[in-house]
């Protein structure tokens, strides 16, 4: 397995990080760890994505029939990471992983409509999947869509929807059919948040810093120009996006970065006249480290030369690997430090920004997110080894 870039992607790769380090130097665009989040939350974050995408860097890999560039998937690959090392928010579900789908699956007006906005950074995206009781299990999801004339009524209740205070358009699983396998008779919507009656959002606040939302819809009509995809197929669409979210949203970047900042604090300090860096333990503690950090990259990297059920193992490996590896650090740096690291960013003493801190409330989020990572194993048991499902 090949993991190397060639020449040419690793020039557009150079080109690509200078380009975010001069937009991510803006104020108000880095991440900070009093708030935690890589997400276009904020007018400023909302700024760099329309910087990114007046240079030309937002839906490289799509097809030049539906606007892009018809590249490699190197090359998303390649602005994912150079996001994620100059500490600038990730690119974002609109281009990683909804565009992927309306490219795929959607009818020719929501190709129209939705894809130019979409590479031109004009709109956000909410993802709403999660329900209090169907989380990890999706496909045992409630809300329900029913038929009404020409088009759905839409009620019942969404959590942990990550950017609907913010959003402009709603990516929606219904249950429009409880008749046969729960797999089935799930159909996708696509709602403009701000326009549509009949929604309400509550703010639910992470460990992390993170906003996310409980999400309740309230005999919500849609026109059925709004259901995506065919009526019954939506868990093949999700699981198809799902893919694409466990690979663009847990770039190896992020942690490379936060090893790089422990790294360069064992090499300038020094501890009761002695440098750091001389401790025998210290030494081996980040050895160790280095070790795990280059085998979660080559997880990341793995997902673009592989295909089909492969590509979806190796996302779920990827997924599981790097969120875990979050937590590790934490424990490997937070024993060298010392207490230190349990400070935030508006705290005196802090180090890095609270960067070391918030790898600490962020790695429990992170094994949870795009699908647990009981559920990410259960995925390379199934797909990767060919083990029967659980009677």
């Amino acid at each position: 397995m090949d993991f190397e870039f060639s020449p040419e992607q690793q020039a557009w790769g150079d080109r690509a990080r200078a380009y975010v380090r001069e937009c991510a130097a803006k104020p108000g665009v880095q991440i900070k760890g009093a708030d935690g989040t890589r997400f276009v939350d904020t007018p400023e974050k909302r700024g760099f994505m329309t910087d990114l995408a007046k240079g030309g860097y937002l839906g490289v890999s799509w097809p030049k029939e539906v606007g892009g560039l018809g590249m490699s998937h190197h090359y998303d690959y390649l602005l994912n990471e150079a996001c994620a090392l100059e500490n600038a928010p990730a690119v974002g579900k609109g281009i990683g992983i909804i565009g992927r789908s309306i490219a795929k699956h959607g009818s020719p007006e929501q190709k129209a409509f939705f894809l130019p906005k979409i590479l031109n950074a004009e709109i956000e995206w909410a993802i709403g999947y999660s329900e209090p009781d169907a989380g990890s299990d999706l496909a045992s999801l409630k809300i329900k869509a029913v038929r009404d004339g020409d088009g759905w009524r839409i009620s019942g209740q969404k959590r942990f929807t990550t950017s609907a205070h913010f959003g402009d358009w709603y990516y929606l699983a219904t249950r429009t059919d409880a008749s046969g396998p729960k797999h089935k008779g799930i159909t996708m919507f696509l709602i403009d948040l701000a326009t549509t009656p009949g929604i309400t959002i509550i703010p639910m606040h992470c460990i992390n810093g993170e906003r996310t939302n409980e999400v309740f819809l309230d005999d919500v009509w849609v026109h059925d120009s709004q259901r995506f995809g065919d009526e019954g197929e939506g868990f093949r669409i999700i699981s198809e996006a799902l893919d694409f979210e466990r690979h663009t949203l847990f770039p190896h970047g992020v942690q490379q970065r936060i090893y790089d900042k422990f790294l360069e604090w064992v090499r300038t300090t020094t501890r009761d006249g002695e440098p750091v860096r001389n401790d025998p333990i210290v030494r081996n503690a980040v050895a160790k480290l280095s070790v795990l950090v280059e085998t979660a990259q080559l997880h990341s990297q793995s997902v673009l030369v592989l295909e089909g059920y492969e590509a979806a193992v190796a996302a779920a490996m990827n997924k599981t690997v790097g969120s875990e590896l979050f937590q590790h650090m934490h424990n490997v740096i937070s024993e060298v430090i010392g207490p230190l690291t349990m400070l935030r960013t508006d705290a005196e003493g802090e180090l890095c920004d609270g960067l070391f801190e918030l790898i600490h409330r962020a790695g429990v989020i992170l094994t949870v997110g795009a699908g647990t990572n009981e559920i990410q194993r259960n995925i390379i048991a199934r797909r990767g080894l060919g083990l029967p499902n659980p009677t």
